[in-house]
């Protein structure tokens, strides 16, 4: 079945689609409020994190051995020759 995305700025708008809807045999599918945001940069897609993801196991891998972000990237992020 096509889609079609309408943006609308009044929410009369949108009372309006409701109402032709029941007419013209379509249906408004609302969006979620939870939908993640994907942002394009140069072709890569980069997806909003899940704050619900738990990281503080990863807490004493990094704080107990005093790991450089600038030392990590100049010896991990090397191309090799």
């Amino acid at each position: 079945m096509p889609e079609l995305i309408i943006k609308y700025k009044n929410k009369r708008t949108l009372d309006a689609l409701l109402d032709f809807a029941k007419y013209f045999d379509f249906s408004v599918i609302l969006p979620s409020k939870s939908k993640e945001k994907i942002i394009k940069i140069n072709g890569v897609s980069i997806i909003s994190a899940d704050s619900s993801v738990d990281t503080s196991e990863l807490e004493s891998i990094f704080s107990t051995n005093n790991i450089d972000a600038k030392e990590l990237r100049q010896q991990a992020w090397q191309r090799k020759k």
